[in-house]
C-alpha cells in the first residue's frame, strides 16, 4: 500500500460482509427505542440510476447509521414502485412481459445501491407487482368500497381514437398524443372514483400537526382549497320561477350587485338546455372544441380568454338585473359548481374576458379604477344598496344573510379538491378484486381469494373500446361468482400507480405477514415514520393520497396513528454539469457506476452532501470529487504509512488535537441532527488537518472514536481502519463517542504563570476562563506545584486572559 488505498477492493469487501451478516436488519425487539427512516420508493426505469438519485438516499442513510450509534433501533428500508406506464409501453414494442423488464430494472437498481453502501434491510425488500404484495392493496380498496369510499361515475376522459385508448393528462400535449401526435378528445367514460373529499377536513386540519416544511403544507391546503362563502341561484330568464336555475358558488356573496355576466362551463348539463336556436351552432362548435384540450390548458391564465353567447340570460336574485350566460372554457365542472358570477370590477379572470368580448363592468368595492383593470384590494361597499358603507367581511356576512332570509342561497363551504379518479385502462396494474353480474351489480371477490392476478398474456395493444388491454383477455374476465355460482365478468380496469405507494411503508414492517396486512403490535411500535424524504415532486398527490388511505385505515382500526410521517424533509436537486435538469434527451446524465468506479463510494457520498445544503438545488461538478477523495487519503494516511503500517501513536493527543476534536463531534453531532451535512463534513476535514499539520499520524485516544464518528459519511473506510486498529466487531453497532464540553471553547489562549514576577510556564487557557480557573490549571502543573511547594503563597495576581502571577514567600 501507499499513501492511498484501493477503494475497489476494501468496499466490495465490506459491502459483501454486511450483506452476508445481516449487518443492518432492524430488530423486532419492541423494548428498544426506534428510529424509522423511509426513502421514497422509486420506480425502476430501464436507465438505472443517475447522480441525483443518491442525494436522498445518501442523506437517510447517514441519518440511520447515525440513529444506530445513538442506541436506536433503526428501520431503513428499500423496495420498487414498480408499476407503471414505461414497462407497458416497452412490452407493446418488444413483447417483452412487463414483470421481465421490471425484474431485470430492479436488479440493477439494486445492484448499483448496494455499490454505495447503503444499510438497508434488504430481508424488507418489497415490490408493488409482486402479487404477495398487491394482495393487500386489493384488500386496502374492499375496504375503502365497504364503507363507501368507492363508486362509479361517468367522467371525462381523454380519449385517442388512433390509439384506441384513454390517455393520462401527461400523456397529452396540446391536444394530441404524447406518442404518434394523434388528436385527443374529451369524452365521457365510466371511472372508478375514491371519495377522498370525505376526508377534506381531517387532510386540511392535521397538516397543523405535522413537521413539514411550511411550503409542502401550504401546497396541499391550497389544492384541497377549502373556501367559504354562499351558493346563490341565479334564475334563467323565459322559465318558471325555479325551474331552471343556475346555483354558483362564490366566496365574495359581497360583489353579487357587481355581476354583470355569468359563465358556464362546456360540460355544464344547461349548455344542453337553455341555448338558444341562433346560438346553438356556434355552442356546439365551441364545445366540441374545448372537448380536445387538457385542464392544465384552459387553467392557464396567460392564455387569451375564450367564449361564446348562450342567447339566454339569468336574473341577478339581488337586483333582478339581465345577466348573459356564456359558454367559456376557463370554467371548470370540477371547480364549484361549474357556473360562475362574474364580477369583472374585481376579479382578473372576469375583467379579461369582459374586455375581449365588450360586456359591461361595474363598481361595487372602492379604491380602484375598474374600467382600466379589476381592483382586487381593500374599500367600502358601493352601488351595492343596503351593503354600502360596509368594509366587505361584514358585507359578505349580510349579504349571506338577506339570502337565505329571502331563500335565493345560503352559506357553504367548498373546495376545490375533488375525488380521485382510480381507473386506468391499462394492463400493467392492480386488478380490482370487483365482479360484475348481468343485472348491473358489482359484488366484491372475497377476501380468502386474494390476490385476484393478473393474466398472463402474449399482447398488450388497447382493446379499441376504451377498456384496457384485460378486456379482451376472455379466459380471464369471465369467472364465476364464488358465492351464488353465477356467471360473471371480473372488473377489467386496473389501479394507478399511486395505489402502491400509499401504504407501502406499513409493509416494510412486517413485509412476510400473511395474514394480515401489518402486525398490530409491530404497527404500533414502529409507526409513524420519523423521517421522510423524497423529491418535492411528490409535495401533493402521493403524500395526499397516502395521508387519505392512512386516515381510512386508521377509522378501520388497521393502524394506530391519524398521520403516517412524523417529518419530511424535500431534498433538492442536482442539475447536470451543464446547469440544465439532467435528462437522456440533453446528453447530461452522469451514471453513478462510473463516479464509484473511479473515486469510490465513500467519496461520492461525501461529495454529494458536501455540494451543499440538502435542500438546495446545485450542480454536479466531477472534479469536485478529487477534493472528498483527498480529504479520505488524508484520513488514510493519519492511520498508515507509506508502506502499508499502522500509524497510530500512543502518545496523548494534543491539547489542541483534543480540543479540534471535541469541537468536531459537538458539530457533526448537532449538524447531522439537523440534516446539515455540508457543514458536518466540514468540520471533519478541519479536524483531519489539524492532526495532519502536527505530522504524527492519529493519536490512539481519539482513533476509535473518531471513525464512529465519520462511518455514517463513509462507511467503507471508516470499517476498514477499525480493522486495521484489531477490532473484530463492527463500528457500524458502536455507540456514539462522549462529548468532553470543557474543551468546547471559541478560543484558547497562551497564559504565562509567573512567581514572583519571573515567567516559569506557559498554559493554554480557554479565553473567557475566570480568575479562579487560571488558578487551578496553574497549581495543577507539575513544575508549578513543586516551586509553590517550596514557600508559602502569600498572594495571587491573575489577569484572566493575560497573565498569572504567584507571590511565593520562602519558608
Amino acid at each position: 500500500m501507499t499513501g492511498t488505498y484501493d477503494h475497489r477492493a476494501l468496499e466490495a469487501r465490506w459491502q459483501q460482509r454486511w450483506l452476508a451478516e445481516k449487518t443492518f436488519a432492524a430488530r423486532d425487539d419492541l423494548s428498544l427505542p426506534k428510529f424509522y427512516v423511509l426513502d421514497m420508493f422509486p420506480y425502476p426505469s430501464g436507465e438505472g440510476l443517475h447522480v441525483g438519485y443518491p442525494l436522498s438516499y445518501t442523506a437517510t442513510d447517514i441519518v440511520a447509521r447515525f440513529r444506530r450509534h445513538e442506541g436506536f433501533n433503526v428501520l431503513h428500508p428499500m423496495g420498487w414502485d414498480a408499476f407503471g406506464l414505461p414497462a407497458e409501453q416497452y412490452a407493446l414494442k418488444t413483447g417483452v412481459h412487463p414483470a421481465e423488464t421490471t425484474a431485470a430494472n430492479i436488479g440493477n437498481f439494486r445492484r448499483q445501491m448496494r455499490t454505495l453502501g447503503f444499510s438497508y434491510d434488504w430481508d424488507r425488500e418489497i415490490n408493488t407487482t409482486d402479487p404477495s404484495y398487491y394482495r393487500w392493496t386489493q384488500w386496502i380498496f374492499l375496504k375503502l368500497y365497504e364503507k363507501g369510499l368507492a363508486y362509479q361515475a361517468e367522467i371525462p376522459v381523454n380519449w385517442c381514437p388512433e390509439m384506441g385508448t384513454v390517455l393520462a393528462n401527461e400523456e397529452v400535449i396540446d391536444g394530441k398524443s404524447e406518442v404518434g401526435g394523434h388528436p385527443v378528445i374529451r369524452r365521457p367514460m365510466k371511472q372508478w372514483m375514491l371519495r377522498i373529499t370525505e376526508y377534506a377536513d381531517r387532510l386540511l386540519e392535521d397538516l397543523d400537526d405535522l413537521n413539514w416544511p411550511e411550503h409542502v403544507k401550504d401546497m396541499q391546503r391550497n389544492w384541497i382549497g377549502r373556501s367559504t362563502g354562499a351558493e346563490i341561484d341565479f334564475p334563467v330568464e323565459g322559465t318558471s320561477e325555479g325551474d331552471v336555475s343556475l346555483r354558483v358558488f362564490t366566496t365574495r356573496p359581497d360583489t353579487l350587485f357587481g355581476a354583470t355576466y355569468m359563465v358556464i362551463a362546456p360540460e355544464h348539463l344547461a349548455a344542453d338546455t337553455i341555448v338558444t336556436d341562433e346560438q346553438r351552432a356556434a355552442v356546439d362548435a365551441y364545445r366540441a372544441e374545448a372537448a380536445s384540450k387538457s385542464d392544465l390548458e384552459r387553467t392557464q391564465l396567460q392564455r387569451e380568454k375564450t367564449g361564446v353567447f348562450t342567447g339566454a340570460y339569468a336574473l341577478n336574485p339581488a337586483n333582478g338585473e339581465r345577466l348573459p350566460i356564456w359558454v367559456a372554457d376557463y370554467v371548470m365542472m370540477g371547480y364549484g359548481t361549474g357556473a360562475i358570477m362574474a364580477v369583472p370590477g374585481h376579479d382578473e379572470r372576469d375583467h379579461e374576458f369582459a374586455t375581449v368580448f365588450g360586456l359591461p363592468i361595474a363598481e361595487v368595492v372602492s379604491g380602484g379604477d375598474p374600467s382600466a383593470e379589476a381592483w382586487t384590494g381593500d374599500g367600502k361597499m358601493i352601488n351595492s344598496e343596503f351593503l354600502d358603507g360596509l368594509d366587505p367581511p361584514a358585507a359578505q356576512k349580510a349579504m349571506t344573510l338577506w339570502l337565505e332570509e329571502h331563500g335565493k342561497g345560503v352559506a357553504a363551504v367548498h373546495t376545490k379538491l375533488r375525488d380521485w379518479l382510480f381507473s386506468r385502462q391499462r394492463y400493467w396494474g392492480e386488478p380490482f378484486p370487483l365482479l360484475h353480474h348481468d343485472d348491473g351489480s358489482v359484488s366484491t371477490v372475497p377476501v380468502s381469494d386474494l390476490p385476484v392476478c393478473l393474466p398472463e398474456v402474449e399482447r398488450y395493444q388497447p382493446s379499441g373500446t376504451g377498456e384496457s388491454p384485460l378486456a379482451v383477455v376472455t379466459d380471464w374476465v369471465e369467472t364465476t361468482d364464488p358465492e351464488s355460482g353465477e356467471a360473471v365478468r371480473r372488473e377489467t380496469h386496473t389501479m394507478p400507480q399511486w395505489a402502491g405507494s400509499c401504504w407501502y411503508y406499513l409493509r416494510y414492517i412486517d413485509p412476510t405477514n400473511e395474514e394480515r396486512l401489518v402486525d398490530p403490535e409491530l404497527e404500533k411500535y414502529w409507526m409513524p415514520v420519523d423521517l421522510y424524504i423524497g423529491g418535492s415532486e411528490h409535495a401533493v398527490l402521493h403524500l395526499l393520497y397516502a395521508r387519505f388511505w392512512h386516515k381510512v385505515l386508521y377509522d378501520a382500526g388497521v393502524v394506530s396513528t391519524k398521520e403516517p410521517f412524523r417529518q419530511l424533509l424535500n431534498q433538492g436537486m442536482i442539475l447536470g454539469e451543464d446547469g440544465e435538469k439532467m435528462s437522456k434527451s440533453r446528453g447530461n446524465v452522469i451514471n453513478p457506476d462510473e463516479i464509484v468506479e473511479r473515486f469510490g463510494a465513500d467519496a461520492f457520498r461525501l461529495y454529494e452532501m458536501f455540494m451543499g445544503p440538502l435542500t438546495a438545488t446545485k450542480p454536479w461538478q466531477t472534479s469536485g470529487l478529487n477534493g472528498t477523495h483527498r480529504f479520505l487519503s488524508r484520513v488514510w494516511r493519519l492511520f498508515v504509512d507509506q508502506d502499508g503500517e499502522l500509524l497510530v501513536s500512543d502518545e496523548d493527543p494534543s491539547d489542541d488535537a483534543l480540543r479540534a476534536f471535541h469541537v468536531t463531534l459537538d458539530r457533526v453531532t448537532k449538524d447531522t441532527q439537523n440534516l446539515s451535512f455540508n457543514t458536518a463534513i466540514s468540520s471533519m476535514m478541519e479536524f483531519v488537518n489539524v492532526l495532519t499539520r502536527e505530522g504524527r499520524g492519529m493519536p490512539s485516544a481519539l482513533a476509535h472514536d473518531f471513525l464512529v464518528v465519520l462511518e455514517p459519511y463513509a462507511p467503507h473506510l471508516a470499517e476498514e481502519l477499525n480493522a486495521l486498529l484489531g477490532n473484530e466487531g463492527l463500528l457500524a453497532w458502536e455507540s456514539w463517542p462522549e462529548l468532553d464540553s470543557s474543551q468546547l471553547t471559541a478560543d484558547l489562549v497562551d497564559v504565562p504563570v509567573q512567581i514572583n514576577g519571573k515567567v516559569r510556564t506557559v498554559i493554554k487557557m480557554p479565553a473567557d476562563a475566570d480568575a479562579a480557573l487560571l488558578e487551578e490549571r496553574a497549581r495543577g502543573d507539575e513544575g508549578i506545584a513543586q516551586l509553590l511547594g517550596q514557600g508559602e503563597v502569600v498572594k495571587v495576581i491573575a489577569i484572566p486572559g493575560r497573565i498569572l502571577n504567584f507571590v511565593v514567600k520562602p519558608r
